[in-house]
């Protein structure tokens, strides 16, 4: 009887439980409804990747292709070109962004003017909020051979030759990764922001007691606290490893064709393939093989945390 009583006590427990949290399910429930329909629903169209599509039979009638679409990736002479470029980049990007977003970020924690302080974080994320279209007019603005700032305002006065930008690739990968840091490390850097201001105090407090001045500070309490932001930070651009900004790598550079060696990148080659042959299964391929080494990358960096740190490791 005790066990029956305990047992009904539990199950009304979880009843109140469920109702109680009922708002905060209807909250969730646009979110996975998006998710659902934007994420996991079109994932049936990885199909189309081992397919040779016939619209005129549909996709599920179809020949199937087996890995035939994944070998215009693997087999093509730029198979290496666009397989380093992605990866460098992004590499670039995540040593980078995370190394200026944390110093940025302990910086604005440094500003004890709260007008300032709003006032450099607004401006710091206005990029952000950019479009890369716009972004790139601005590039060109800069480096345009005929009108642009750089040539006209710079090298001129100090009577240096122009420099045609558009067709010197050697110029590129700072530029883009410039461009790159300037509009995204607002975001990460009020991430960081955000949980720099959420350390305990008390922690600092103890600090100057013991005589510890503000870089020891930085050191000992500040970047320990932001540890698990960063962990988690980075574990999710590493997701993101094999892809790439396609704003950035084609809008920027107006698809300019000396500088490919260096900004064409696993998603400008397939865009352009897609657009010359029209091949949807070789652009599917290309989306399940970036997905996959995604997935991969994720899963060992973050068995490489497990190993070091299990509390900031994602699963």
């Amino acid at each position: 009887m005790a066990n029956l009583a305990a047992s009904k006590v539990k199950k009304i427990k979880i009843k109140h439980n469920y109702k109680r949290f009922i708002p905060m399910y209807l909250m969730m429930l646009p979110g996975l409804i998006y998710l659902l329909i934007n994420n996991y629903i079109p994932m049936a169209g990885i199909i189309i990747a081992f397919k040779n599509i016939n619209w005129n039979k549909g996709i599920i009638n179809s020949p199937f292709a087996g890995f035939s679409n994944f070998e215009y990736l693997f087999k093509t002479k730029d198979a290496w070109i666009i397989t380093r470029n992605t990866l460098g980049y992004n590499l670039a990007f995540i040593i980078i962004g995370t190394i200026l977003g944390v110093a940025i970020a302990i910086i604005l924690n440094e500003i004890r003017s709260k007008f300032w302080q709003k006032s450099y974080q607004t401006v710091i994320l206005i990029p952000y909020l950019i479009s890369m279209v716009v972004v790139s007019y601005l590039v060109f603005a800069m480096f345009s051979s005929e009108s642009g700032f750089v040539n006209h305002s710079i090298l001129a006065p100090l009577g240096i030759d122009r420099v045609s930008w558009y067709t010197e690739p050697k110029y590129w990968p700072y530029i883009l990764t410039t461009v790159h840091v300037w509009k995204t490390v607002g975001y990460s850097c009020i991430i960081y922001y955000a949980t720099v201001v959420g350390i305990d105090r008390s922690y600092y407090e103890a600090a100057v007691i013991d005589g510890a001045n503000r870089w020891k500070q930085i050191v000992h309490i500040t970047i320990p606290g932001l540890k698990a932001t960063m962990i988690t930070l980075v574990l999710l651009a590493i997701g993101t490893i094999f892809y790439s900004d396609f704003g950035l790598f084609y809008q920027v550079p107006m698809d300019s064709g000396p500088l490919y060696d260096v900004t064409n990148t696993i998603d400008t080659y397939v865009y352009r393939g897609l657009i010359r042959l029209n091949d949807v299964g070789m652009s599917s391929a290309a989306g399940v093989y970036q997905s996959l080494v995604g997935f991969t990358l994720v899963y060992l960096a973050n068995r490489v945390v497990l190993k070091f740190s299990k509390e900031n490791a994602l699963f």
